[in-house]
């Protein structure tokens, strides 16, 4: 959850709004408590600075000739409903998968894995698992050795974000790489965010624009992650697809090979049409395609 969850959040874009011109005091120094905002913030302007019409980062991407490879998400779910969103993604051509765990019994979950791993070996199907903080630190250590088994690419943040001595614990003797998610969220100084990586020193850190507080914040933690040789990819956070279009093209800047965590807003049922699709697991810029804003104009008429 974004902390920009709070009941002060809709007079804050109020005052900003009030007080636009000044808006490099609220990038630089105003905002550092609504990521959210600040990333809204950041993405209006360059839009205002480069077209208008939401080419924030022109690219191979923007001209619909280089698409951005991506994982296959599986939400989480009965056993069942995960399996058949797996045989989907399969079906559709994915060949590195994202799969939610801690919601059903574990062994469950190792059963649903062990049978993917008997179909597809890890040279065919990479497997990234993300279990949101749902392993105490007691338990994580066994059941990060029996994920590690299944020769998975990773796991997001096992134990629960603030425990940096247990995760430190973790990421030291994992059989398996740990990938900070939640860890992240909340620290903005250049200071704070190195010694957070000298302290747990994951294997990769996901970055999410949105609740990171926008670009210039998560080149600092690309920048800070690199320095110590910690990968790192991007993710997003069900923004709509204004904000997964300004995501995806700076994300194509970054010149990262690894599949990025990106969707096309589907699980919106008022999002707005966008020039963005999905083409053999990747994510793609069609320029035939034209953005529909009837949705956004019908709410000033």
């Amino acid at each position: 959850m974004s902390i920009d969850d709070r009941p002060d959040f809709e007079s804050k874009i109020k005052e900003i709004v009030a007080g636009i011109n000044n808006h490099l005091h609220w990038l630089e120094e105003g905002l550092f408590e609504f990521p959210a905002i600040r990333f809204g913030l950041e993405t209006a302007l360059k839009d205002l600075e480069t077209s208008g019409k939401r080419l924030l980062f022109p690219s191979e991407f923007t001209e619909n000739k280089t698409g951005i490879p991506i994982n296959g998400l599986i939400w989480m779910g009965d056993y069942a409903f995960m399996r058949q969103q797996i045989i989907e993604k399969i079906k559709a051509g994915f060949r590195c998968i994202k799969m939610k765990i801690g919601a059903i019994n574990f062994e469950e979950e190792l059963k649903l894995l062990k049978l993917i791993r008997k179909e597809f070996s890890e040279k065919e199907l990479e497997l990234r698992v993300d279990a949101n903080g749902a392993f105490s630190p007691e338990e994580a250590p066994e059941k990060l050795k029996r994920l590690a088994e299944l020769d998975l690419h990773s796991i997001e943040q096992p134990i629960r974000a603030g425990q940096w001595e247990e995760m430190a614990k973790l990421c030291s003797d994992t059989p398996l790489p740990i990938a900070l998610d939640e860890e992240l969220i909340g620290i903005t100084e250049k200071e704070k965010i190195g010694n957070m990586l000298d302290v747990i020193r994951p294997q990769y850190i996901i970055l999410k624009p949105g609740l990171l507080g926008g670009f210039r914040q998560s080149e600092v933690f690309i920048a800070e992650a690199e320095k110590r040789n910690i990968g790192w990819w991007v993710t997003s956070a069900l923004e709509g697809n204004i904000g997964l279009n300004a995501i995806a093209q700076w994300t194509f800047t970054l010149n990262n090979p690894m599949p990025q965590g990106l969707g096309t807003g589907q699980v919106f049922s008022n999002n707005i049409p966008s020039p963005l699709y999905i083409r053999d697991a990747a994510l793609w810029h069609d320029v035939e395609k034209d953005w529909d804003l009837k949705i956004i104009e019908s709410k000033f008429e």
